[in-house]
């Protein structure tokens, strides 16, 4: 092959899988690109021969666990068919996949999109970390693809990546995971977690929403980044060694177990992070408590636009306006179907006539259709 295809066949091996599905609908509708799929979960789906023949871009799209073996099946199914082709994989963990990968004869770049399979068409607003391997003929083409998944693209080496992992995604799910556990372990004594968040800050909110989205998810994606990243047990170790350190000094109670604290836990942690850092930690969290109070006003609507195109916003909220209606917050989102929701909510003491009439209208032109609560 002298170079790559102007429009590349892709092959999935885990199509049948929710990040399978995202991609190959990505692929197909947003660049046009012809898609074959293989997952022993759909017995429709083409078989291993046929991605190894008719695939230009190899993309693997599997458990983690499975991945670095699935690679190597792969690369003796082919047997050299792979050379001037690329392949790809997206797990959580970048060493083995890619060393795996290099075991063939393709080009080859690990990529790992830091979310679940969104909701929306693109990886707009989410990080895509890349770490390429082994590209000659196929790097323009893995631009384009950057590209058009809209992603903030981060490079960093296999090496690099998992140990990031191992504090970004490892040490943040067992720290959400332990605290679950203590919730449970104390509800007899203090009630379950609709009891406490009557009581809650938005710090306690925050921690029980990530909680509840990590225990919601597939148990097997939480299970495989502890397990199978060679860099999580020390990650863990540091955390638990910290935690420890932190209860001696609080059950130790005087005075110098005190002035630890303060050197320890909050000097020397406020000094390493540095000031640039905390203040836009600080902005982070602000945005995020105004969001949860908008969100927890009772004056609200959610409101679905069956017209999803420039203008409908717009008009939108000239009904709004010509009816008096003050609007004092807004938030879009897309449910997995890719409807475009916004949620309203509107100044203390907005007579309910005048938010009524507004309503009525809307559904009277079909601008807007009001969603349940």
């Amino acid at each position: 092959m002298s170079g790559p295809p102007q429009r590349p066949r892709i092959g999935i091996v885990g199509s049948a899988g929710a990040y399978g599905r995202w991609l190959r609908a990505f692929f197909e509708s947003r660049m046009g690109l012809s898609v074959v799929g293989h997952d022993p979960a759909d017995p429709a789906s083409a078989s291993e021969e046929a991605l190894l023949e008719q695939a230009d871009v190899l993309l693997f799209s599997a458990p983690i666990r499975c991945t670095p073996a699935l690679i190597e099946r792969y690369t003796r199914l082919s047997a050299g068919r792979e050379a001037g082709r690329l392949w790809l994989d997206i797990t959580s963990v970048k060493a083995a996949p890619v060393s795996a990968m290099l075991g063939s004869q393709a080009e080859v770049a690990g990529l790992h999109p830091m979310t679940a399979p969104p909701k929306s068409p693109t990886l707009k607003g989410r990080v895509l970390v890349v770490c390429e391997a082994r590209l000659q003929l196929w790097r323009p083409w893995l631009e384009t693809l950057l590209v058009a998944l809209e992603a903030e693209c981060v490079r960093a080496t296999p090496e690099r990546h998992d140990r990031a992992m191992a504090l970004v995604q490892a040490m943040v799910h067992a720290t959400h995971l332990a605290q679950a556990g203590v919730l449970r372990e104390q509800a007899a004594a203090v009630g379950d977690l609709a009891g406490l968040l009557s009581l809650r800050s938005a710090s306690f909110e925050m921690d029980a929403a990530i909680a509840a989205r990590i225990l919601s998810l597939n148990p097997a994606i939480y299970e495989d980044i502890q397990f199978g990243n060679p860099h999580a047990p020390e990650a863990l170790r540091a955390l638990s060694a910290q935690l420890s350190r932190l209860a001696t000094l609080v059950g130790q109670g005087d005075d110098a177990a005190r002035a630890g604290f303060r050197a320890e836990f909050l000097d020397a942690n406020r000094e390493q992070l540095g000031e640039p850092a905390l203040a836009a930690g600080n902005y982070t969290y602000e945005r995020l408590g105004y969001l949860l109070a908008d969100l927890a006003d009772a004056r609200s609507l959610g409101i679905h636009l069956p017209e999803d195109r420039p203008g409908s916003l717009r008009a939108l909220l000239h009904v709004f306006e010509r009816h008096g209606v003050n609007i004092a917050s807004l938030h879009s989102s897309r449910t997995p179907a890719g409807e475009l929701h916004f949620r309203l909510g509107f100044s203390p003491g907005t007579p309910a006539g005048q938010l009524e009439d507004a309503v009525a209208e809307l559904a009277r032109t079909g601008i807007g259709r009001m969603l349940p609560g």
